[in-house]
């Protein structure tokens, strides 16, 4: 169906029709499922660079093949391989080098999620790579230890073929998260997780955009795929394990647990550790957002197991071994984060989201890679005021009146969206007239915004070059609810 064709007056009932067929596809996971497969671990990959002070790594952007389910082989896309891309492992401090070549049959770029480089190595939408096309990214690390991602962005094509499996894990390392007691034996006590959900047919097939809801909501998926598997599970001995969680799906935002219901400790956010942890028992990651967990497994007796889960979908099951050496420890404070002043800003900007079906703006304004939205001036401190007026405004703040379905954070106003900004990290500085929650008083890159959301951020500019902001349901920014801006 031609989203241009349908009228004002008839898209209520259409809107209502799609939304229910949309709700009925992600109601229910393929029913095929296989017993369970092992949690894959992504590789590290390998640094070609000798120099203890400098790191240099190769990624291929290519097309591939996977059977997700036996004897059902889907197109995908991967870095380096046929789905997801390896483990960036860098250090701050460091120069970086990453050659990149575009096997892809169409162009490509690769963001770097979170890191602050300048714009022309940012690999957002105005710097497409032709396939075929290589090209060089240097940058040198200059923020705290964290856990980013990396993914195309180019306009128009970052919905499919992220979907289709190009993303991968980037690590920033620091002096401080070396020192401290956490655990930190990649693959053994501290793992990664990219979550992601999948739509799949009843023969095992991977589906992409299948209906004019997936425009609207976002792609949903039927079945969860963690680190590029259906149905994981992991092995974890009676210790405390580190998750370095990753939200890479489309549109879905997770709201983690664990199913027995206790308590885990979350240590970092965005944009690197908190100063201090926190203990809780639920944790929501939209698109784009990290999050590091530390769950104990400690007090479980061998062959118990539990699962992570979000409602409605298993996300990881978890099998206790046994006991294990464990000499890790949580501190009560992990680093020192200094608030930005807001007395320091010189400029105050506002940015309203606002959605009616398909029709999705930012300010009243769709995406043109011919305008330039924003000029901040370089070195500059400003204040961000992002609103999400939901359908047209029609909407206070009203998280009360959500109705979440599987992660589809909907409500009568409209959707939730993840709001990401290129180039910088920024700090919470209030939501909804209140002090922010724990889980945002670190550092930041993405920020949930509900129907009627009122959240004000606050950065320091200090990368050169042309940078967007958008809604992180990557459907959405295809569709243009993106802006851009230019520090110089």
């Amino acid at each position: 169906m031609n989203t241009t064709r349908i009228g004002h007056r008839s898209f209520p009932l259409i809107r209502l029709f799609l939304i229910m067929l949309s709700l009925f596809a992600v109601s229910y996971p393929l029913s095929a499922r296989p017993s369970g497969n092992p949690l894959p671990i992504p590789p590290l990959l390998e640094d070609n660079d000798p120099s203890p002070e400098r790191e240099s790594f190769n990624l291929v952007a290519q097309n591939g093949a996977r059977e997700f389910f036996p004897g059902s082989r889907s197109a995908t896309k991967g870095y380096n391989g046929s789905y997801l891309g390896p483990v960036l492992r860098v250090w701050r401090g460091h120069n970086v080098t990453v050659n990149i070549e575009n096997r892809l049959n169409e162009k490509t770029t690769v963001h770097w999620h979170g890191l602050e480089v300048d714009g022309a190595m940012d690999g957002g939408p105005f710097y497409p790579h032709a396939s075929g096309e290589r090209w060089t990214v240097r940058f040198t690390v200059d923020q705290p230890a964290a856990t980013l991602w990396y993914h195309p962005h180019v306009h128009g094509l970052i919905g499919e073929q992220v979907y289709r499996g190009l993303s991968g894990i980037l690590i920033v390392e620091d002096d401080i998260t070396e020192n401290l007691p956490l655990p930190k034996d990649y693959g053994i006590n501290d793992i990664p997780l990219i979550l992601q959900d999948k739509r799949f047919d009843s023969g095992g097939n991977l589906l992409y955009k299948t209906s004019v809801a997936d425009l609207m909501h976002g792609m949903f998926g039927n079945t969860m795929v963690v680190n590029g598997a259906v149905n994981p599970y992991l092995d974890v001995g009676a210790r405390k394990i580190r998750f370095r969680l990753i939200n890479g799906s489309n549109a879905r935002t997770f709201e983690l647990s664990l199913s027995d219901g206790s308590s885990f400790k979350q240590i970092a956010t965005d944009g690197g550790l908190l100063e201090q942890p926190f203990e809780t028992r639920r944790l929501v990651l939209s698109p784009g957002e990290r999050a590091e967990i530390i769950a104990d497994f400690s007090g479980y007796k061998e062959g118990s197991t539990l699962s992570l889960v979000t409602p409605g979908l298993e996300v990881l099951r978890l099998h206790v071994t046994g006991t294990a050496k464990d000499d890790t420890r949580i501190p009560k404070k992990m680093v020192s984060i200094a608030p930005i002043q807001e007395s320091s800003a010189e400029k105050k900007r506002t940015f309203v989201l606002e959605q009616m079906g398909p029709n999705v703006t930012i300010n009243g304004k769709r995406f043109s890679m011919n305008r330039i939205d924003e000029k901040v001036r370089f070195g500059a401190t400003e204040i961000w005021e992002i609103r999400n007026a939901g359908m047209g405004g029609m909407m206070g703040p009203g998280r009360n009146f959500m109705s979440r379905f599987r992660g589809m954070m909907m409500m009568r106003g409209g959707m939730a969206h993840p709001f990401h900004i290129h180039g910088i990290r920024f700090q919470v500085l209030e939501r909804n007239g209140q002090k922010p929650s724990p889980a945002e008083q670190g550092w930041k890159d993405t920020v949930l915004l509900y129907p009627g959301d009122n959240v004000r951020v606050i950065a320091k500019f200090m990368r050169k070059g042309a940078f967007v902001y958008h809604c992180h349901i990557l459907e959405h920014d295809d569709l243009g609810m993106m802006g851009s801006f230019v520090v110089e």
